[in-house]
């Protein structure tokens, strides 16, 4: 299966349920997840396998999970608004950042980053979410049409980003101003292997049994040591 029927199963999994209902309990009604598709790693190197991070210094957004992964990778995580990205990178303020194709390709990053790692090690989601007493109080001839207007906003969301992803790689390669590389399985394992002690650390934020679910919902197999 590709990366992103993985991310879509787990997305469709009874495990979000109970993720939905830890948020529902705090006052939180989630209506639905957009899915802007897999993130992908630039750079002014070539980042092939783990070890060609070490000592970069990588723009993240604020994160305790990307924070660790960058640190896990050997990269210096620095902290950027999404607006100040291009000229971070255009006068080496950071070496490298990680988005999606569409948004690569629309803020130009192309300019100024020299190489492209197809790495798919993350995806950037939307949550649209409301006040569960609010929403709950809707009456009820109001609630049924919005309901089907977020189903049917959550599917032209997700073709919609599909497809501007998938045209963002052309213009990116037609740009001829970086080079692409798609990571190879054993390129991929070797990542994988190299990220696993974040899963680790991570049990501690959100629970050991909360990652398995993930781990079984997505399919994904931890590499044994």
């Amino acid at each position: 299966m590709s990366d992103d029927t993985h991310a879509r199963a787990m997305m469709a999994s009874p495990m979000m349920e109970q993720f939905n209902k830890k948020l529902e309990d705090k006052g939180v009604t989630p209506l639905a997840y957009w899915d802007n598709g897999p993130q992908l790693y630039t750079a002014n190197v070539p980042l092939i396998m783990p070890d060609d991070f070490r000592g970069l210094k990588m723009r993240i957004q604020g994160s305790k999970v990307l924070d660790a992964v960058a640190r896990q990778l050997g990269a210096l995580p620095q902290i950027i608004a999404f607006g100040e990205l291009y000229q971070a990178l255009q006068t080496g303020v950071v070496d490298g950042e990680d988005n999606v194709a569409s948004n690569i390709s629309t803020q130009k990053l192309y300019d100024v980053q020299k190489h492209l790692t197809v790495s798919n090690h993350g995806r950037l989601t939307y949550s649209l979410i409301t006040n569960k007493k609010f929403w709950d109080g809707l009456p009820a001839d109001v609630q049924p049409g919005l309901d089907r207007a977020v189903k049917e906003t959550t599917a032209f969301f997700n073709d919609t980003a599909a497809k501007d992803n998938a045209t963002a790689m052309e213009t990116i390669k037609a740009s001829g101003k970086t080079q692409i590389h798609v990571l190879t399985d054993t390129e991929k394992q070797a990542w994988i292997a190299k990220l696993m002690p974040v899963h680790k650390e991570m049990e501690g934020r959100f629970g050991k049994d909360f990652i398995a679910q993930i781990y079984k919902a997505s399919g994904f197999v931890p590499p044994q040591s």
